[in-house]
């Protein structure tokens, strides 16, 4: 405003909504075609990608070379990612309308990754979904303190050097997620019974799967290692080339310098779900195997939209809420630079350490926030 006009210049004043945390106003703006989910369309897929992982086992069956067998395994991985997404889209009810064919289908896609139908339900929609990025809520990749690492054993804090790296990514996902939230988690008692249906469900597949590659094995080699080998070559190791995968997902998906967790009293529903998240454009033709579950923000906006309507949905936030959405290329080089930066977090400063910047962290702090065993715990470990 000048001296000589008196009238102010109005800036486009942000929604007030998002400012109080709610995300109707970004539901709002989601055009009514992004929740069109066609039964054929999603049959589609289903099928499509059941046909390629039949054709991947039969490949590792027949094949003994050891440059393409380790070929056919990332190829398993990427290819057991694909069933997964889509038993993730029908996890969500957003694969088809039918409540009863999004949990058949989802059960029958999330049997090669070994994963819990309902178990999946529980710990990734209703908490996951529910508290992005929230402390004391998000289990899946949520942040130690420099405090918390400190006070760790030596095995402890080796352990978490090894599981928020880049190579041990899957160890963390195998360990953290699946192991304690899919097999042995004791679930609230309402949802008991449905867990331990479909842990069986997924056992009776790793049992019948194992006996009848175990019976192939001993077929074609005639001895024990080859039938065991067997197992491990078509069975296990494609499992393990899938945890690897989905835990670079929900990675990236979560964790980098500028994604910021919350304090309970600080979070929002807008800020877990538009500023807790990523939208990662995937090249090369990647989403043939990734369904585009990389353009995550309208993903945890609404649940209920399609895998292969989330592009459009992405537009039309962007449009409304500029600036706003984190949206670049997917770059495996950004997940390793990522896992090197943000290896602990303080949740007051809302800031990502390295392990050495926050050995200096806690050495510059006041007495009464560091004391002299926690920052010698510190001191002890490697430089990052």
């Amino acid at each position: 405003m000048t001296a000589t006009d008196s009238t102010p210049t109005l800036e486009p004043a942000a929604p007030e909504a998002p400012a109080r945390g709610s995300l109707k106003p970004v539901l709002d703006v989601i055009p009514p075609e992004a929740y069109e989910n066609p039964t054929w369309k999603g049959l589609a897929y289903l099928a499509r990608d059941l046909v390629l992982y039949a054709l991947v086992v039969a490949g590792l069956i027949l094949v003994d070379n050891p440059i393409a067998v380790v070929a056919l395994w990332v190829l398993s991985g990427l290819v057991i990612s694909g069933l997964f997404v889509i038993a993730h889209d029908a996890a969500h009810g957003a694969l088809f309308a039918s409540k009863r064919m999004n949990r058949v289908v989802g059960t029958i896609a999330m049997l090669p990754a070994w994963h819990v139908y309902e178990g999946w339900v529980l710990g990734h929609n209703r908490i996951h979904h529910a508290y992005t990025v929230r402390e004391g809520y998000d289990f899946v990749w949520h942040p130690y303190t420099p405090e918390q690492y400190a006070a760790m054993s030596p095995l402890g804090r080796l352990r978490h050097r090894i599981e928020w790296s880049w190579l041990g990514a899957g160890a963390y996902y195998l360990r953290e997620v699946w192991w304690h939230k899919m097999i042995v988690g004791a679930p609230p008692k309402r949802w008991a019974a449905a867990v331990r249906r479909d842990r069986i469900l997924v056992w009776s597949f790793v049992a019948l799967a194992t006996l009848a590659l175990g019976a192939l094995g001993w077929a074609m080699d005639g001895t024990v290692v080859g039938a065991v080998w067997m197992v491990v070559k078509v069975l296990v190791v494609p499992f393990l080339a899938f945890t690897y995968v989905i835990a670079t997902f929900v990675h990236v998906h979560h964790i980098q310098p500028d994604i910021r967790w919350y304090r309970r009293r600080e979070w929002t529903k807008f800020k877990g779900q538009m500023e807790g998240t990523t939208v990662l454009r995937a090249r090369f033709g990647l989403n043939f195997f990734f369904h585009w579950i990389m353009v995550h923000v309208p993903h945890h906006v609404d649940m209920r939209i399609p895998m292969y309507n989330l592009e459009l949905a992405t537009a039309a936030i962007d449009e409304a809420f500029p600036g706003t959405v984190h949206d670049e290329p997917l770059r495996f080089r950004d997940f390793v630079a990522n896992t090197r930066k943000c290896r602990l977090y303080d949740f007051d400063e809302g800031r990502w350490f390295t392990y050495r910047q926050a050995r200096e962290h806690l050495a510059a702090a006041p007495p009464t926030q560091a004391e002299q065993p926690t920052s010698a715990g510190l001191a002890t470990a490697p430089g990052a």
